[in-house]
């Protein structure tokens, strides 16, 4: 089949949005993401699911630009104050970015869901692949992990009011300063959503022909995520991605242990996974610190010359 010579980034890869030259100095992001609601209050909801569809434009190295909603609502059965909110925080989250919402599409369904059909920019020599990480980068994450473990506790009546803000902050938070931040300096990045640090880690490992080495100590968790794992509470999509990448996983952990199912937890708008020289990494880590981002980055690990696509802890 023909390829257009234009298109940068295609639907045959791991990456995260698809990538499409203009001209030799702007090339379009594009992307679309939506789900149903992960927290109860429907303007948090909102502000979530915009922020998550948003991280793909960061994860490439863009600047957000148009937004569409995409909705679907059972307007017959739920308040339309609901909907009013749910918008009203994507909203928000769409003027944080400093991008327009154009417009969007709404379906009447029992089921309720939200999120973002996102256009982005990048200069077309500044793209961030998955496919670019090198032996010897240094690996930096911008969010703690754990979300679907706690989420899935707050489901449960297990976890209290404190915890629930603190998570529903985190997947708040935009991924901005981090794709700011690493643009020219990272050699490969992506963000960390429904298939754990793991799976995505394993996808930066395949595309790039390396393997990752993950430090575990050094990997930031959101508190309680390993109480609550000890106790059983993992949501179904951690079983799914443990028992799909444990192929690819070189683990020196006891069988059981829970940090393999917390590395496989699925994330909600999670943080940024990305690879750099040491000093430029370093360097990354200051520029987020300094544009105020409220989350401590971590260098968790790096990549090391081996079996392509492999992970070991």
């Amino acid at each position: 089949m023909p390829t257009d010579p234009n298109l940068i980034v295609g639907a045959s890869g791991y990456d995260d949005a698809g990538v499409y030259r203009l001209n030799d100095d702007s090339a379009l992001i594009q992307t679309v993401d939506f789900f149903t609601p992960i927290v109860d209050d429907p303007y948090n909801f909102g502000q979530i699911a915009a922020a998550n569809s948003l991280s793909d434009v960061y994860a490439m190295g863009g600047r957000p630009i148009l937004a569409m909603n995409i909705v679907c609502f059972p307007i017959n059965d739920l308040d339309k104050e609901i909907l009013k909110e749910i918008l009203a925080g994507g909203l928000d989250k769409i003027r944080e970015a400093g991008a327009l919402l154009v417009g969007g599409h709404s379906v009447e369904d029992a089921e309720t869901k939200y999120g973002l059909s996102v256009t982005g920019v990048v200069h077309p020599d500044q793209v961030m692949l998955n496919s670019g990480a090198r032996p010897g980068d240094r690996l930096l994450l911008t969010k703690p992990i754990g979300t679907g473990i706690l989420s899935t506790a707050i489901k449960g009546g297990l976890a209290d009011e404190e915890l629930e803000k603190e998570i529903t902050a985190c997947m708040a938070c935009l991924n901005k300063a981090g794709g700011e931040a690493m643009v020219g300096l990272a050699h490969g990045a992506t963000d960390i959503t429904g298939f754990g640090l793991l799976g995505h880690a394993q996808e930066m490992a395949s595309a790039s022909k390396v393997a990752i080495h993950l430090d575990l100590a050094a990997i930031p968790l959101l508190p309680q995520t390993v109480d609550f794992a000890n106790m059983g509470i993992i949501p179904e999509g951690g079983h799914k991605n443990l028992n799909f990448y444990r192929k690819c996983l070189k683990s020196s952990l006891a069988q059981g242990d829970a940090m393999e199912l917390i590395l496989a937890d699925p994330q909600t708008s999670g943080g940024l996974l990305i690879a750099a020289s040491e000093e430029n990494i370093r360097e990354i880590q200051h520029k987020i610190a300094a544009s105020g981002y409220p989350y401590g980055t971590a260098i968790i690990g790096e990549v090391v010359a081996g079996e392509s696509g492999t992970i070991s802890i």
